[in-house]
């Protein structure tokens, strides 16, 4: 396995001043975030471009990773691809096909991204959009030899996505009726370890059962504060109560996790996901975040 991170959290650095650190300081990847170049998403750690697929130089990407001893583990784009508003979910589905595109240009065989959901139809409705949009996408990837790593976060953080969250692919159950509707060797799981803990779905457990499927791995870990717990109850849907941490800070138990991995013969990527509010802020607080979760998953990866 090799030990990378998601970009997202250097928004105001070129890929090259990325690339430099990540090397200095012993990562072996990156995960490279390429929303449109426009900004038009503005959440947290979204709406960042370290390639812009609409207007690339893949000998100058290639040339640069090269420099700097780093491959792509995969390209980065999480927006809401079955949004209710259907213009904005054919531009997102549109950029995510570019991305595919500049994946295939790059000789990357990976994209991470979302299924999405409608936040206000129940579950039963959500899983006839993804059966009717979802192909045609899975069907371009394969036709580019890209495969589709979607990560499992259900996207509820704030009101504004309660009460069913922006990404439908949030459980095992789910998992399972996608890939049946999709059973698609493009199609898989960008596995986060992190939303299975304050879900109480146990991450070991599902790296067994999932094996095959799990394409690309995000590193990021969970507390649960238990005074929220107390306040909010589960029906919040975690809001007040589940607080994203660094890998080494949270809940994840990453010895038995990467353990499962191994046993289960998954040798690609791990990609930090650095989401912790306690390390954000200033460029300082953000890379030395990053080095507590390399200094934690480091003696586990090689």
């Amino acid at each position: 396995m090799k030990l990378g991170f998601l970009t997202a959290a250097f928004p105001d650095q070129s890929l090259e001043q990325v690339a430099g650190w990540a090397h200095e300081e012993g990562f072996e990847a990156l995960e490279v975030a390429c929303w449109p170049s426009g900004g038009s998403e503005n959440r947290r750690y979204a709406g960042v471009t370290h390639i812009d697929v609409d207007r690339f130089d893949p000998g100058r990407v290639r040339d640069l990773l090269d420099r700097y001893g780093l491959e792509i583990s995969a390209l980065a784009y999480y927006p809401n691809n079955l949004h209710p508003d259907d213009a904005h979910r054919q531009a997102v589905n549109g950029h995510l096909r570019k991305v595919i595109d500049a994946a295939a240009t790059l000789g990357v065989d990976t994209v991470g991204t979302f299924v999405g959901n409608d936040k206000d139809r129940p579950l039963p409705d959500n899983l006839d959009r993804f059966r009717a949009i979802w192909p045609d996408l899975v069907r371009h990837a394969g036709a580019q030899g890209v495969q589709v790593a979607i990560e499992n976060c259900p996207m509820i953080f704030s009101y504004d996505e309660w009460p069913g969250g922006g990404n439908l692919a949030w459980s095992p159950a789910i998992w399972d009726a996608m890939f049946e509707a999709i059973p698609d060797e493009h199609f898989g799981l960008n596995l986060d370890p992190s939303h299975l803990v304050w879900l109480m779905i146990d991450p070991e457990r599902a790296v067994y059962d999932f094996a095959d499927r799990i394409f690309h791995v995000h590193a990021k870990d969970l507390e649960i504060r238990s005074d929220g717990l107390y306040r909010h109850g589960t029906f919040a849907g975690g809001i007040g109560w589940q607080v994203p941490r660094l890998p080494g800070l949270g809940q994840v138990d990453w010895s038995r996790f990467v353990a499962a991995l191994y046993a289960v013969g998954y040798d690609r990527f791990v990609s930090v996901e650095h989401e912790d509010r306690r390390f954000e802020g200033s460029e300082e607080l953000v890379k030395r975040g990053f080095l507590i979760a390399r200094n934690t998953l480091r003696p586990l990866i090689s």
